[in-house]
């Protein structure tokens, strides 16, 4: 039973690390593309950043690649499928991220 309420709290930590990530990536989203006219709330996590999304393009790509390294650490590759994978949603650059940092402890 003990294991249980570990495991529990665990992934509630988890589930408040997330949200709070997610957060920060919609707030250096905004800021960086300087996108005055959305707010966080108004991102949804698993909606494409890109074409039908937010509308962003390969310029917004590369300038929030810059942002998301200057913010937490993390390398991007330039190119590739990975990387549209990553940074397809806010929820899948939250995975990258917290993924990247888990390997670098």
């Amino acid at each position: 039973r003990e294991f249980f309420n570990i495991m529990e709290r665990v992934f509630v930590f988890r589930g408040f690390f997330m949200d709070a990530l997610k957060q920060k990536l919609k707030e250096t989203i905004i800021s960086s593309l300087q996108l005055e006219d959305i707010k966080p709330e108004n991102i949804v996590d698993d909606a494409p950043l890109f074409n039908e999304g937010l509308g962003l393009d390969s310029i917004d790509a590369l300038e929030l690649g810059v942002a998301l390294k200057k913010k937490f650490g993390i390398k991007f590759a330039t190119e590739g499928e990975d990387t549209k994978k990553i940074f397809a949603s806010v929820d899948s650059l939250a995975q990258y991220i917290a993924a990247e940092r888990a390997k670098a402890n």
